[in-house]
C-alpha cells in the first residue's frame, strides 16, 4: 500500500451540495430505483437514530474516528497527530466559522468518511441530479447491474462531480464510481470500488469494506466500529 501514502492527506470524495441536516429527505423526486436502494439502507428509520460512531481508514495507511448526532449535527473526532499522541475534538458543524482553523480543516475529512459510510442516503438527501441509466456492467466485476448516475451542482468544494452507482437486483450497491469533474492536483480525480461487507446497525445497513483502484492505484477502505444510538435509548447497537 506503499504507493498510496499520499491519501493521508486527501479526500477520495468530492461533494458539491451539503445538507447540515438532512431535513430534505425525500422532498425531491427520485427514479424508483434510486428511492427503492435509499429505504433498503435505512431512509426511511433515520429519523429514529440520535448518534453514529464510526473508524474510516485505509488499510496500511491511517484511520480516524467519528461520532455523530445528526440532530443536533455535533462532531467528535478521535484520532492520532503526527507524533503519535491521541487527538479527541468535539464541535458543532452549524458553528464553523467561531471554530479553530484545525477544525475547520478537519470538517471536510467528517464529510468524506462519512459520505463513504451514507453515501445511499445522500442520494436522497441532497438535491443532486439522479437519473436511472438501465442496466450496465460493472467497471471492475464486469457483472451487470442497474445504474443510477448522481450529479451535483456546479457549485461548493468540488463542483460538478459525478458518482455512478451499481446496484443489484437486492436494491444494494454493489460498485461505485466517483468522476471529480475539477481536477484536483495531488488527489485522485477517477475512484472505482466495490461495497462489500454488508452490516445492519439498528435500522441502517452499512457497506463496510471498500477495495478498489484510484487513478490506477489499488486501494482498500474499511470501515470498522460501526455503531448506532437510537432515540430514548442510551445503549449503543453495534453493527453486525
Amino acid at each position: 500500500m506503499k504507493n498510496l501514502s499520499r491519501l493521508d492527506v486527501i479526500r477520495f470524495l468530492g461533494f458539491s451540495i451539503l445538507l447540515i441536516l438532512p431535513l430534505t429527505s425525500g422532498a425531491q423526486q427520485l427514479p424508483p430505483i434510486a428511492e427503492q436502494m435509499a429505504k433498503t439502507y435505512g431512509l426511511d428509520s433515520f429519523g429514529k437514530v440520535d448518534a453514529i460512531r464510526f473508524t474510516w481508514g485505509i488499510e496500511g495507511v491511517f484511520s480516524r474516528s467519528w461520532e455523530w448526532q445528526p440532530k443536533t449535527d455535533t462532531v467528535t473526532y478521535q484520532s492520532k497527530d503526527k507524533n503519535g499522541k491521541p487527538v479527541k475534538v468535539t464541535y458543532q458543524r452549524g458553528q464553523l466559522d467561531s471554530q479553530s482553523d484545525d477544525v475547520k480543516k478537519m470538517d471536510p475529512d467528517f464529510i468524506n468518511d462519512q459520505y463513504w459510510l451514507l453515501l445511499p442516503l445522500h442520494v436522497a438527501w441532497d438535491g443532486a441530479t439522479v437519473t436511472d441509466n438501465g442496466t450496465h456492467d460493472t467497471p471492475l466485476a464486469k457483472t451487470p447491474a442497474e445504474l443510477i448516475v448522481v450529479k451535483y451542482a456546479a457549485a461548493g468544494y468540488s463542483p460538478g462531480d459525478t458518482w455512478d452507482i451499481y446496484v443489484g437486483a437486492d436494491k444494494r450497491i454493489v460498485e461505485m464510481t466517483y468522476h471529480r469533474a475539477v481536477p484536483l492536483k495531488g488527489a485522485p480525480n477517477l475512484v472505482n470500488a466495490t461495497w462489500t461487507g454488508y452490516k445492519k446497525a439498528g435500522p441502517l445497513l452499512i457497506s463496510t469494506d471498500h477495495p478498489g483502484v484510484a487513478d490506477g492505484q489499488p486501494f482498500r477502505i474499511l470501515i470498522t466500529d460501526v455503531a448506532v444510538k437510537l432515540h430514548g435509548s442510551k445503549h449503543w447497537i453495534n453493527a453486525q
